[in-house]
């Protein structure tokens, strides 16, 4: 490389940095307490308009020999297995293996050109908090052989995939929701490796913008039907709503035939997805950019041809002006979410209790939350796992920590949690996509 493309290149990283600090030390700081935006009724503020956006990230800081975060009183936390590659999401199979999705953003170059030096400045942020490193790609099988709580069995099951999120097993097939496709490979319980081929099954919205790139996935009871949960490809539709078609919804597909309908929309950011009793539910992430105290994330039960606001209202009929033109036909139709879980929160993991034997107040009939933290808040918010009692088929009450300590005493990331699953044994399993880890959470027995 020449000198003036050395000092080119040097100079550019400098005002990167230099406007990321800018960044941080912009925009505004929270009004509200973090649990003014949790349960059925949310504290909703005047959104806050500011000329730069609130940009306070944990820098990431990997966990120091020794350190783990805290479990809640009466569990106990430890390394179910480490040195993964950004593992983000967890699905248990019937036998207890355990399949991790090691798995990053793909390449996005339309995104990168329409954001410009705010995609560039986001970029240089989202990187000091542990989220650009390249996509593995790669499913591995971890295995608890003598019921320790380590996983002392490893193996890659399954690698060259693009950006793999959701995993679901039906009968002998393995699905998998890459970010542009749902795919499927040959399974028998034992299998250490995938042995067959890779089969698509389906198209999922991806290309060159793909924003939000995450895609989760569940299987109904009986395997007859698959839902991918896809996210919108802007914060508000600020590329033009022609960019978000098939985006910001749940997509239901017939398992046999592959063909989809879309079953939800107006969910700006649905990753985790969870059954309680017959009723699927979602866990959203909200928009960004109108202030430290809004909007909360949230999770809701999904109905089947529900439409829940985005990008035009949010938390059921609260208008966003910022899009434009305006719906009003459609805010009117706009469903309420059961259930916020804070501003800001990326709550992604969703996981039932069902079979948890944490004990305690954590009953199998509620829902475990993974909350990866806050990029938009000042201060900064999530960074921990939650429990969500439920009474019936509702959230019945405040949420409760599971796991926290994934920010240290100087507001450095330790890890983030992400994808949240209960184990064979009913433990609770937590995705760390910073710190590399999967932790294990145990009830007293």
């Amino acid at each position: 490389m020449t000198l003036p493309a050395l000092a080119s290149r040097s100079l550019q990283a400098c005002c990167l940095t230099a406007t990321a600090l800018l960044l941080g030390a912009c925009g505004e700081t929270a009004k509200l307490q973090v649990d003014s935006g949790y349960g059925p009724d949310p504290q909703l503020p005047e959104p806050v308009k500011t000329l730069i956006p609130t940009v306070k990230v944990a820098k990431a800081q990997p966990w120091q020999e020794g350190q783990m975060p805290t479990a809640a009183s009466g569990t106990s936390v430890r390394k179910f297995a480490d040195g993964l590659d950004h593992p983000r999401w967890l699905h248990v199979l019937p036998n207890g293996d355990v399949l991790v999705a090691e798995s990053n953003a793909p390449d996005r170059p339309l995104r990168d050109e329409l954001l410009g030096i705010k995609g560039k400045v986001m970029g240089f942020v989202m990187k000091r908090a542990g989220a650009a490193t390249p996509s593995a790609n790669r499913i591995t099988l971890l295995r608890d052989a003598d019921g320790d709580g380590v996983a002392e069995v490893r193996s890659v099951f399954l690698e060259n995939l693009s950006s793999p999120i959701g995993m679901a097993l039906v009968g002998n097939e393995l699905f998998i929701a890459n970010t542009g496709a749902l795919v499927k490979v040959p399974y028998q319980t034992g299998d250490t490796k995938a042995t067959g081929s890779v089969t698509k099954v389906a198209d999922l919205p991806g290309g060159d913008l793909n924003h939000h790139w995450t895609k989760g996935l569940i299987a109904n009871a009986d395997g007859s039907k698959l839902y991918v949960s896809v996210g919108s490809n802007s914060n508000v539709a600020e590329h033009g709503m022609q960019h978000e078609e098939g985006r910001a919804a749940i997509w239901e597909f017939d398992r046999a035939s592959g063909q989809g309908r879309l079953f939800a929309t107006g969910l700006r950011n649905p990753v985790g997805m969870a059954w309680q009793g017959n009723t699927l539910w979602t866990s959203v992430n909200e928009r960004d950019e109108i202030g430290s105290d809004l909007v909360p994330d949230y999770m809701t039960s999904v109905r089947d041809g529900a439409f829940y606001g985005w990008p035009y209202s949010y938390y059921g009929q609260t208008v966003d002006v910022r899009p434009q033109p305006p719906r009003p036909d459609l805010v009117t139709t706009a469903v309420k979410p059961d259930y916020a879980l804070g501003t800001h929160t990326a709550s992604l993991g969703l996981s039932s209790a069902q079979g948890s034997t944490l004990g305690g107040a954590f009953a199998p009939g509620g829902m475990f939350v993974g909350q990866h933290g806050s990029w938009n808040r000042n201060p900064p918010s999530g960074y921990k796992v939650i429990y969500v009692p439920f009474s019936g088929d509702k959230p019945s009450g405040p949420p409760v920590d599971v796991l926290t300590g994934f920010l240290d005493a100087d507001g450095k990331a330790l890890g983030r949690p992400v994808g949240v699953a209960v184990d064979r044994k009913g433990g609770l399993l937590v995705a760390d996509d910073v710190g590399n880890v999967i932790w294990r959470v145990a009830g007293p027995n």
